[in-house]
C-alpha cells in the first residue's frame, strides 16, 4: 500500500515540477535556474510542514515521500550547477548553491516551525 501512496503523490509532483519549472523559467532572461530553485524551495516549505504536524505514515508515504520527491529535483540543481560551471558562469554556480542550500533549509524550518505551534 505504501509504494502505491507514493506512486499517486509522484505522479502528481513530478508533472506539476514541470510545469512550474517551465512557467517560472520562461519569465527570466537569464541563465540562473530560477525553475528548479522555485520548486526546490516549495517542496522544502511542505516537507517542513509535514514534518512539523508530526502527520501519520500513509500521509508521510503520499505527500512527503511521493509528492515532494515528485516536486523536487536534486538531479536536476546538480546538473544546472555543471552546465552553469561548463559555460564559465562561475558567479551562478556559485550563487544557485548558496540560495538553493540556505533558501531550502529556511523554507523546511519555516514551515515546520508553522505548522509545530499549532
Amino acid at each position: 500500500m505504501t509504494a502505491l501512496l507514493v506512486f499517486l503523490g509522484a505522479a502528481a509532483g513530478a508533472p506539476l515540477r514541470y510545469l512550474v519549472d517551465r512557467f517560472v523559467q520562461s519569465r527570466h532572461d537569464t541563465v540562473f535556474p530560477w525553475g528548479t530553485l522555485t520548486v526546490n524551495v516549495a517542496g522544502s516549505f511542505v516537507l517542513g510542514c509535514l514534518a512539523g504536524a508530526a502527520v501519520d505514515p500513509a500521509t508521510a508515504a503520499l505527500l512527503g515521500t511521493g509528492f515532494c520527491g515528485g516536486l523536487t529535483t536534486y538531479s536536476t540543481f546538480g546538473f544546472e550547477t555543471v552546465r552553469l560551471l561548463e559555460n564559465r558562469a562561475h558567479f551562478h554556480a556559485v550563487a544557485n548553491v548558496v540560495i538553493s542550500v540556505v533558501a531550502g533549509v529556511g523554507a523546511a524550518l519555516l514551515g515546520y516551525t508553522v505548522l509545530a505551534d499549532l
